[in-house]
């Protein structure tokens, strides 16, 4: 049999369930253990009750009131990950910047990744993972593997308009 707990919560009833309408889902539990801790009172709660009303496991219950004890809603409202998730990127802003402007040049087109890759490594002196230009093009600038084009890059456009104007409307 698990015992009731006695651990004082400093913020109202209110300001939680302020927190509660604007927390994401990952954060609710934990705001919804605090509001049961309040409703509690003096008397305490035990880790059981708040594992049913909350929705929680025993060890994610011990790990935020552990949390709430030692740093207050802070700690327990900080979700552990770093602000800027994963690895650098491999390309700097200068460098996304001209692949950007290289990738939306229709006169001076790029056949594919490949070419991509070497116009990469003659204008960066990088040496790029074919894949990792892939991912990089797909995730950031919304390229396809294969996409037709509309017209040719070195259409005339002064022959296009003699064209359509000589042509016959019907």
């Amino acid at each position: 049999m698990s015992f009731a707990l006695f651990i004082p919560v400093k913020e109202t009833v209110k300001e939680l369930r302020v927190r509660l309408k604007k927390s994401s889902a990952m954060m609710e539990p934990r705001i919804k253990m605090l509001l049961a801790m309040k409703k509690a009172g003096s008397d305490g709660i035990s880790k059981r009750e708040l594992m049913e009303s909350v929705g929680a496991c025993s060890q994610s219950i011990h790990n935020w009131r552990t949390a709430y004890k030692v740093g207050g809603i802070e700690l327990l409202m900080a979700n552990g990950r770093k602000d800027h998730a994963g690895k650098p990127s491999v390309f700097t802003k200068e460098e996304h910047n001209k692949m950007a402007e290289k990738l939306h040049d229709a006169k001076n087109g790029l056949a594919g990744y490949a070419e991509l890759r070497q116009w990469i490594k003659d204008e960066f002196n990088k040496e790029v993972k074919y894949n990792t230009v892939l991912k990089y093009a797909i995730r950031h600038f919304g390229t396809s593997v294969k996409a037709a084009r509309k017209s040719h890059v070195n259409k005339d456009a002064q022959a296009v308009e003699a064209f359509k104007k000589t042509s016959r409307k019907g």
